[in-house]
């Protein structure tokens, strides 16, 4: 009985490590014969593992989706992960799966051998969320926004923007983008027929979604697109300005993060950087706080800030 056990672990794990097996290359890995592994597969599926099997010279077996969700089999590198990513849902960018991630990482602390638990307990300790009392996007709502993406199917919703005023959209989701603060959504505006990024916290789906509809690619990769939005575009005052130092090296400030910016290399020694903020003063200040080099192409307006608070620096300097 314990080898059948263990045999049956085994060829758990070969399933999960690859999508799809024949009995004969199942049957050597485990040095057993091919009816050996029917009968196993069989007691799998008694377990609740939804296995399919065809045959003939493209047949073999492949794990599907059930209807419950059975036990996993999780190597050391995957399971310290699944604690980390549980540790960090807990506290929360999405409204409404802390208790359940916590539930989940209880289970699976409770689990773990005892040789994994102090790298994780490791981990744990020395590192600190900080979410920032920023709004949370719904669960419910990223994972209707999510289905709509992967179904390419229209999605109405409404939308509250910055000014608390509301509008009806109807879009065809392209993909979702979490910046490290927020949830976002791109999408092809169906009324003004071009690209927009959406704040998922501020969406409110209607039922059901669809048609379904043949997608299309946006002008630039995804991530950037929505960074370029969220970072830039949605302020009322958006800056360009070239830095005398190399991308990676803005890129490692503390201050900046992706959302608060989008960088693009020039050359070894420069970068381009588009950014935003709701007043000019604030931004003026911003910059200047980075301590780096740096030429502002445009707004002209921002030079006269900057101007500005360079007079009050000289003049504080003086008295």
């Amino acid at each position: 009985m314990r080898e059948t056990s263990v045999r049956l672990l085994r060829l758990l794990g070969l399933l999960q490590a690859r999508r799809d097996w024949s009995g004969a290359a199942l049957a050597e890995r485990l040095g057993v014969s091919t009816r050996t592994v029917r009968n196993d597969m069989e007691r799998l599926r008694e377990l609740g593992y939804e296995i399919t099997s065809r045959t003939g010279t493209a047949g073999g077996y492949r794990l599907a989706a059930g209807s419950a969700v059975p036990p996993l089999l999780l190597d050391d590198e995957e399971a310290v992960a699944v604690g980390l990513s549980l540790r960090a849902a807990a506290s929360g960018s999405i409204t409404g799966i802390e208790e359940t991630a916590l539930r989940a990482l209880a289970k699976l602390e409770r689990t773990l051998p005892k040789r994994l638990r102090p790298r994780l307990d490791a981990l744990r300790t020395a590192t600190v969320a900080y979410t920032g009392g920023g709004p949370t996007a719904d669960a419910q709502t990223l994972t209707v926004l999510a289905s709509a993406c992967r179904d390419h199917e229209r999605l109405r919703f409404t939308y509250a923007g910055r000014d608390g005023t509301t509008s009806a959209r109807s879009v065809e989701p392209h993909t979702l983008v979490y910046t490290g603060r927020r949830w976002y959504l791109l999408a092809w505006d169906r009324d003004r027929e071009d690209w927009r990024t959406f704040r998922a916290d501020r969406i409110t789906p209607q039922l059901p979604t669809g048609p379904r509809f043949t997608p299309r690619e946006p002008p630039e990769d995804a991530a950037r697109r929505v960074v370029r939005g969220a970072a830039s575009d949605a302020y009322p005052h958006r800056a360009r300005l070239r830095f005398a130092v190399p991308a990676e090296v803005v890129a490692a400030h503390d201050r900046i993060t992706p959302s608060a910016a989008l960088l693009t290399p020039l050359d070894d020694r420069s970068c381009l950087v588009e950014t935003g903020s709701a007043s000019l003063p604030d931004l003026a200040r911003y910059l200047v706080g980075l301590d780096m080099p740096f030429e502002v192409l445009d707004p002209p307006e921002l030079r006269t800030e900057l101007r500005a608070l360079a007079e009050r620096c000289l003049a504080a300097a003086r008295s």
